[in-house]
């Protein structure tokens, strides 16, 4: 049950950003520009991206529409709750390793970051454009993880069903039709 009186009790994003349409529009830009634009990453690494940060963050709303949406691009099942417990040893492309180890220190001790965890993504073959993007993708669902926290919105495993497929095929542009 949300937090706010006036939030709906099966509150998502879409609930939360009509709170401040201005500031909601512009997320939802940010999202279409960075996890669906011209980048290094593809959409899926994306996804995958802000499925583990959700996870680290324990935010049930995130992780679930996002491990869904990394599932709708070829993730395999149970690879992200893997990553979770080992990255190591998970199914992942080895070359997304030194990408979410940088992620999980960003997400877990970001003052502990050092040159060496830059340097073991470009080892790994990714361009600083690359790294820019997977500070970007962190950034944002750190903030979209304590976004949906702070209202109180857990979501539902129906809601992870439906909204991780509808992200892969039409992006997060149609959300927009809510803050008009």
């Amino acid at each position: 049950m949300p937090y706010f009186r006036s939030l709906p009790e099966d509150a998502g994003v879409r609930h939360i950003l009509q709170l401040n349409k201005q500031v909601g529009r512009h997320l939802i830009e940010l999202h279409e520009a960075l996890l669906r634009g011209d980048s290094p990453l593809t959409p899926g690494q994306h996804e995958l991206i802000a499925a583990y940060v959700s996870g680290l963050n324990a935010c049930p709303y995130c992780y679930g529409v996002h491990e869904e949406t990394a599932r709708a691009f070829g993730l395999d099942e149970g690879a992200v709750e893997s990553l979770l417990s080992d990255l190591e040893a998970a199914p992942v492309e080895p070359r997304m390793r030194p990408i979410l180890a940088y992620a999980r220190k960003l997400t877990l001790t970001p003052a502990k970051m050092t040159q060496a965890d830059a340097d073991a993504v470009f080892a790994a073959g990714w361009s600083e454009r690359a790294l820019h993007d997977v500070v970007h993708t962190t950034c944002l669902f750190n903030f979209m993880n304590r976004l949906l926290e702070g209202h109180g919105c857990k979501g539902s495993k129906e809601l992870f069903a439906l909204r991780g497929p509808a992200l892969k095929q039409e992006g997060y542009a149609p959300l927009l039709q809510f803050l008009r």
